[in-house]
């Protein structure tokens, strides 16, 4: 949606309202492809494991009371997650993406959906090609109901007829859209589990940046991130989520899409000043250690 609908991020795209849909079904048709290919060639020498990396934030109904909100917020999850893991595990695009892009294209006067459709064929041919799912998440929104215009011009965005909101409660130690919501997570892998069958989940990327450098390099907040996100994989854990791994994100601050170097997510500060690009552990690189060395909480009584 970034590369192709709005052009904010590369190949810096502006492909109208079906953008977006047409790049994300060329990938999910290029992972079956790389799925059966590994499936068909090597996997018996080898037995490795092919699967694909989605990032997801989670959806949570404003008024959980409120029939309309609870499906804005389904819809939310299904035209994030849904959109790429649906087909992967369930043989189609999600019902209601199908239902949404489909109305409001026929309003706008589109013979058919911008939302493209798999062949019979291609359905199975993309069902079951995953044998673990990466999970990214970082962060959680409240959601309720919003009526976009017939007149206004469609896409990603306005096609799901929602409003994304944030409790001004929230921690956000890093960038604008990073509110620390530890619980979002545990909902997102309980979603997980209930709607694809309970798959292997290694959690591929979780964290986040600091607002302000630290000279001290003393990120207090990116420790009270990991261990409010880490304690609720624990608890999806004991909810039978079937979570094998976890990556913190990120060893080193690096390159950041079209924030530069300016948001730094890593472990580890570097000076990207000097030419040598020395490397210095934050705190946060300490605590994560005493974390893996325990394969848990050191401490009891912070779980």
């Amino acid at each position: 949606e970034n590369g192709y609908e709005t052009g904010e991020h590369a190949p810096g795209l502006k492909l109208g309202g079906c953008g977006a849909y047409k790049a994300a079904h060329h990938i999910i048709k290029t992972h079956a492809k790389v799925w059966h290919s590994y499936n068909n060639t090597w996997r018996r020498e080898q037995q490795g494991m092919v699967g694909i990396s989605l990032t997801s934030g989670w959806g949570e109904p404003v008024d959980p009371h409120s029939q309309t909100d609870r499906e804005a917020a389904e819809r939310y999850i299904q035209f994030h997650l849904g959109w790429f893991a649906n087909p992967i595990y369930r043989g189609d695009y999600p019902e209601v993406m199908k239902n949404y892009v489909g109305r409001k294209s026929a309003q706008q006067g589109l013979g058919t959906s911008r939302l493209p459709t798999f062949s019979v064929q291609e359905k199975t041919y993309i069902k079951g090609t995953s044998d673990f799912l990466g999970i990214g998440h970082f962060t959680t929104r409240y959601v309720l109901q919003k009526n976009f215009p017939f007149l206004q011009v469609s896409g990603y965005h306005t096609d799901r007829d929602l409003a994304e909101l944030v409790d001004p409660n929230w921690p956000a130690p890093g960038p604008k859209w990073l509110y620390s919501v530890p619980w979002g997570f545990r909902r997102l892998l309980n979603f997980i589990k209930t709607q694809y069958g309970n798959p292997l989940i290694y959690v591929t990327e979780n964290g986040v940046s600091e607002a302000v450098q630290c000279t001290q390099l003393c990120d207090e907040g990116r420790i009270q991130y990991l261990k409010g996100y880490i304690n609720e994989i624990l608890k999806a854990l004991n909810d039978g989520v079937n979570v094998k791994g976890y990556t913190a994100w990120s060893l080193l601050d690096k390159f950041e899409w079209n924030k530069g170097f300016s948001e730094k997510f890593g472990l580890y500060h570097i000076d990207f000043k000097n030419k040598n690009k020395p490397r210095y552990p934050k705190a946060s690189a300490d605590y994560y250690k005493k974390i893996i060395s325990a394969n848990g909480f050191p401490n009891a009584r912070e779980v």
